[in-house]
């Protein structure tokens, strides 16, 4: 649909949509509240995200009453980045999974810390 200019949108659905936002903001809280972890928590923040944005994006931001192509242009570039960020997110595992893989890294290896490196007995060993 094709907005006119000087036309004015009701002020309700701005209203309700603000009511929403405050609902999905709780409902985020409420993940860290109840202390969802895992996979589970990653997908209900990650959703939560994306519905306040999008809803920002269409009614706050007028998107909803653009022409197609404009919403395309304005939308298009960010979701190309989030497909090639995911595109390198895969890769990196795979690449990482290959190298434990083949050159026998070992998976649960923990870095040394300065305290471990720093020791009395690391003293020791360099004063002789």
């Amino acid at each position: 649909m094709s907005s006119k200019a000087g036309q004015q949108h009701p002020l309700g659905i701005y209203y309700k949509v603000w009511v929403l936002l405050f609902v999905l903001s709780t409902c985020s809280y409420l993940v860290d509240y109840f202390n969802v972890q895992g996979g589970m928590r990653w997908t209900l923040v990650i959703l939560f995200m994306l519905l306040k944005a999008g809803f920002i994006v269409a009614i706050f931001m007028h998107a909803m009453w653009e022409r197609l192509a404009l919403v395309f242009t304005i939308l298009g570039p960010p979701v190309v980045l989030l497909l090639l960020i995911s595109f390198m997110s895969i890769e990196g595992n795979y690449i990482s999974g290959a190298r434990y893989q083949y050159m026998g890294h070992d998976r649960d290896a923990v870095p040394l810390s300065p305290a471990d490196l720093h020791s009395e007995e690391h003293e020791a060993v360099e004063a002789h």
